[in-house]
């Protein structure tokens, strides 16, 4: 019986397939190391947490916190890095250029998945230019106005905005402070006019300073002044009162059932930055908001502590952004 013989080419086409799978192997492997490596050596030098908003507000307040501890843990400068403008994006461009080394992130808020449904153009993509971290906490706006103001509640503030002109500050075009209102407009069937500021901080000052009489921003930098009566606090936008302030009413809870808005603060990296240095920072970070001391002063202030996996933000920030499209493109709001 004459023996079959394998085709020349086909002996070929098999070595040439093994030797690329080796050869892929070996690549694998040897990014394995190296990232092992990296994540041994890290951090190597100063972590630089950018914030895109100006000092004083949540974002602000949530990276000190973290760096602090951070810094006690790592033996590191851990450098909050305020960089505020164009509603959260000029920080967050930042950081989607910087070397992906994991010696520099970024605590964004929910405006990082409102702008791209916001602004005509961004330099930066969320998704191909980012690599998420963990989902380090997450408050309610707040509706706090000047004591001159003449309501008392949502039903009398809907009352104010239909019969005169109403405007309102925000921490910035594209955040929640700014969607929130613009949802409450459209459910109210008001139109509130937006007052952009560059952070929580100069709209909580200009309100103090009666140059605005309604603000919508997070819980800690308008808690304080609640608490001394500067401010009154009108209603928080989560389903659930916030721990922080729990006389405050919520919207759903005066008059608009349903109505639910809150804020993100997540910690992002530059797309590339090696796994294992995403996994290292996620459970410093994840470790740091459970020390007591840490979870005693974010829940005072009107955070609820988190923690996620990078997967599991990755997710939450895929059903966020699909969210805020919908709102932005309900409300017909724009950048400023």
């Amino acid at each position: 019986m004459a023996l079959q013989r394998r085709p020349i080419h086909q002996g070929f086409s098999q070595e040439f397939e093994l030797k690329k799978l080796i050869r892929l192997l070996t690549i694998a492997a040897l990014w394995a190391w190296t990232s092992g490596l990296l994540a041994q050596t890290f951090p190597s030098r100063p972590v630089r947490i950018v914030v895109p908003f100006a000092a004083g507000g949540p974002n602000d307040l949530i990276a000190r916190t973290i760096g602090q501890k951070l810094n006690e843990r790592w033996g590191k400068p851990i450098v909050v890095d305020n960089r505020s403008g164009a509603g959260g994006n000029i920080g967050t461009v930042i950081v989607a250029k910087a070397p992906p080394d994991g010696h520099t992130v970024a605590l964004v808020s929910t405006a990082f998945v409102v702008n791209p449904s916001l602004y005509t153009s961004i330099d930066y993509d969320v998704v191909k230019d980012f690599a998420p971290v963990t989902l380090a906490a997450v408050s309610p706006v707040i509706i706090v106005t000047h004591p001159s103001f003449p309501a008392r509640d949502v039903k009398g503030l809907v009352q104010v905005a239909r019969d005169r002109p109403v405007n309102y500050g925000s921490p910035g075009t594209g955040t929640t402070g700014h969607l929130g209102a613009e949802l409450l407009n459209v459910v109210a069937g008001v139109k509130m006019q937006h007052i952009a500021y560059k952070g929580a901080g100069p709209a909580i000052s200009d309100l103090l300073g009666s140059q605005i009489t309604l603000a919508f921003t997070a819980v800690p930098p308008a808690a304080p002044h609640i608490r001394a009566k500067r401010l009154n606090a009108i209603a928080v936008t989560t389903l659930q009162r916030t721990a922080a302030l729990p006389e405050v009413p919520t919207v759903a809870e005066t008059g608009f059932p349903g109505f639910s808005v809150d804020n993100m603060y997540a910690v992002v990296a530059p797309a590339g930055t090696p796994v294992a240095v995403i996994d290292f920072i996620q459970k410093e970070i994840t470790a740091v908001l459970k020390i007591p001391e840490v979870v005693e002063r974010l829940v005072g202030q009107g955070f609820d502590p988190l923690g996620n996996t990078a997967a599991e933000l990755k997710a939450y920030l895929r059903v966020e952004t699909d969210k805020w499209q919908k709102v932005v493109k309900q409300s017909g709001a724009k950048a400023d």
